[in-house]
């Protein structure tokens, strides 16, 4: 059973552009899959409509998962509120107690090498900590999809690998199924088990590549000549759907 389904899915907005059509995309429990497209192609309408923020014009989207957490490009955190507070605020949302959300969000915030730094304020973290924050925010709801809208987009590099470093190993501690959107190859390649690569407007899927790389991975990976086959099998895949 899929943990989200695309049927023929197509989106025409009320301007009349045409952001995707005739979409059939499967993410199964415990698969990662990777969307790469060139810009405009409709990868963020589709991330839109598996989290039900938005709605096709035609075909279906079924999420069959219970639980689903968006992790955005901008990690939108409340500023006057701890990281602790942030996490927690999932839990306080829908109702848990505050003795337990409040364990549940310090769990998290462990989890992703956060715990000496609960009580700060946003405006006290770098960059890739406030990104931490908002996945731990997305993993204290225990997601069975979680769905990525290219969280790392505007990490500098070296802070970007160590992110994506870190999401594969979340993903293998917890088994999501997860749909993550960007733009870099090489990142959908690193992290995914399946990358879908899509076609310039309106969007349509092109091509889908199985990685064969086990879990755990290892940054080094990133340099080995069977990493860079498969970077340049999607970037070929890419470069011909263009338009």
């Amino acid at each position: 059973m899929s943990a989200l389904d695309f049927r023929d899915v197509s989106k025409v907005f009320a301007t009349g552009v045409t952001a995707l059509r005739n979409v059939d995309l499967s993410v199964r429990p415990g698969e990662f899959v990777a969307v790469v497209g060139p810009s405009g192609c409709g990868k963020s309408t589709l991330l839109r409509l598996a989290a039900g923020l938005d709605r096709a014009t035609d075909g279906t989207v079924d999420v069959t998962a219970d639980t689903t957490s968006f992790v955005f490009q901008d990690p939108t955190l409340l500023p006057w509120r701890s990281a602790l507070g942030n996490v927690a605020l999932v839990g306080r949302l829908k109702g848990v107690p505050k003795k337990e959300r409040t364990e549940q969000a310090a769990e998290a915030l462990a989890l992703v090498g956060l715990a000496d730094f609960a009580k700060s304020l946003p405006r006290q973290l770098s960059g890739g900590m406030r990104m931490r924050v908002s996945l731990a925010r997305a993993l204290v709801a225990d997601p069975q999809l979680a769905l990525f809208d290219e969280p790392f987009g505007a990490l500098d590099e070296i802070t970007r690998l160590g992110m994506q470093t870190e999401l594969q190993r979340l993903f293998e501690l917890r088994g999501f199924a997860g749909l993550f959107i960007t733009h870099s190859v090489s990142e959908a390649v690193y992290l995914s088990t399946r990358v879908v690569v899509m076609t310039g407007r309106p969007g349509r899927i092109a091509a889908e590549i199985p990685v064969p790389f086990p879990h755990p991975r290892s940054p080094e990976l990133r340099y080995t000549p069977e990493f860079a086959a498969l970077t340049g099998e999607v970037s070929h895949a890419l470069e011909g759907h263009h338009s």
